[in-house]
């Protein structure tokens, strides 16, 4: 994060601030490897007022001065980061200071699509969507404490984005309607092939299958090029083909190296794989066990190796570059983990983790009830009491109408009673079809006097 090609501040208050930010960073760090109890609002708006404090000081001792980047820069960056990770642990998700960590993300991926030249037009509407987001919450920050260059930085970072990925949007823009389909197919079989390759062990079936994808796709080619129907050279036909024949290379790197990765360059692709690995098992177990902060960790991780290459690529111990097998490989398991934690972060949910036990309960049952209208209902009312019973116990929890841990009322309270609101709608409208369908039992004839 400090490397030596970031230089200490000359400047004497400078100096100051970057001390001051270090000691809130490492509170901040502290506090984020605590998991003896959930995160505080009023612990974080703390250390939030510091930090915001300290940059304002950094911006008045710079005005009207030319200054390169230092290390107060990466600290001020560092502290933010947390901060934003923080704001959404805390259920703090639609103000502004939770956009940072995203458009640093966001940031980073845009980047490497563009490197790569190597990605589909889903890839940037899901992007375009979330930017589009984060722009309403900096617009509409519902900050009890706004600071309006925090604001500001968000804001250009978000411009800086949009900027991207219109570059990128224009890319696909330049190949025809019809050869689309086909450009996100390769797209998604070359990251298939890149799956296969981190593999411990993978069997030739898997390549063989890919690699007749590959041929259906070149037999719709004539002399080489992508037609359509009247025999017209279709917009994009050089692009599209040039992608398969990468396809068709990498393929066959794949099935020669066999799974074998050089020895010199092992320590990184390790590194890197028990990334990816680690942060897939979160993205499968995400409601129940992530706390956001601790994706700053993998953040800080990739950032450091995406960082330490030279013009675009790794340099060994003697200051040569690795080969294009390892230079692939690297930078897909690079741009797979900063995926997952970009996935991560936009299904954060606006919920304190303090709420997310009762929060996550809730989502259960509700999928649980909707499961149950779907497959047609129940026989009798009965067989509802255990989702009644789940509920009603939920309900009971409340202290005056909120959700209360200890003295705290955390962050999400609205969430929480939307969605237990849901639950008992369900509840009653599968209770009433039940009670509905069930025939009611006719009157008991009565018998006349004896005569």
């Amino acid at each position: 994060m400090e490397t030596p090609k970031i230089p200490a501040p000359e400047d004497e208050g400078e100096k100051g601030v970057l001390e001051s930010l270090i000691a809130i960073r490492d509170q901040l760090q502290l506090r984020k490897l605590d998991r003896t109890t959930y995160v505080r609002t009023q612990d974080v708006m703390v250390l939030y007022d510091q930090t915001i404090e300290q940059v304002r000081i950094l911006y008045e001792i710079r005005n009207g001065k030319v200054v390169e980047e230092n290390r107060v820069d990466r600290v001020v960056d560092s502290c933010f980061q947390l901060l934003s990770l923080f704001f959404m642990t805390i259920g703090r998700n639609n103000e502004a200071p939770a956009a940072y960590a995203l458009t640093s993300t966001i940031k980073r991926l845009l980047d490497h699509l563009t490197e790569a030249n190597l990605f589909s037009a889903q890839d940037l509407e899901s992007m375009s969507q979330t930017l589009v987001h984060l722009s309403e919450i900096v617009h509409n920050s519902a900050s009890t404490k706004p600071a309006p260059f925090l604001e500001t930085l968000i804001t250009q970072r978000i411009d800086r984005c949009r900027v991207s990925l219109a570059n990128l949007q224009q890319k696909i823009n330049d190949i025809a309607e019809p050869l689309r389909p086909t450009a996100d197919k390769l797209v998604s079989i070359l990251r298939q092939m890149a799956v296969i390759n981190t593999k411990s062990r993978f069997s030739p079936g898997e390549i063989q299958k890919l690699e007749a994808q590959l041929r259906e796709i070149g037999d719709k080619r004539k002399d080489g090029q992508f037609m359509d129907d009247d025999g017209n050279i279709l917009k994009g036909s050089q692009h599209i083909s040039k992608l398969l024949d990468r396809c068709i290379e990498y393929t066959k790197i794949v099935v020669e190296r066999n799974g074998q990765f050089p020895d010199k360059w092992k320590p990184v692709y390790e590194v890197l794989v028990g990334i990816r690995n680690e942060l897939d098992k979160l993205s499968l177990t995400q409601a129940w066990s992530l706390r956001e902060t601790d994706l700053y960790d993998y953040q800080r991780q990739l950032d450091r190796i995406d960082e330490s290459r030279v013009n675009g690529n790794w340099l060994d111990d003697q200051g040569r570059p690795a080969d294009l097998y390892v230079q692939r490989t690297l930078l897909y398991l690079i741009r797979r983990s900063y995926g997952y934690i970009y996935q991560l972060m936009i299904s954060s949910e606006p919920v304190s983790e303090a709420l997310l036990p009762i929060y996550n309960q809730l989502q259960t049952l509700k999928r649980c009830l909707v499961e149950v209208k779907n497959s047609g209902g129940v026989s009798s009312a009965r067989e509802l009491y255990p989702y009644s019973m789940k509920l009603h116990s939920i309900d009971n929890m409340k202290v005056d109408g909120k959700f209360m841990v200890g003295e705290d009322i955390p962050e999400g309270q609205g969430s929480v009673a939307e969605l237990l609101a849901e639950c008992f709608d369900l509840n009653y409208e599968l209770r009433v079809a039940a009670e509905s369908a069930t025939p009611t039992p006719p009157p008991e004839r009565q018998q006349g006097p004896e005569s």
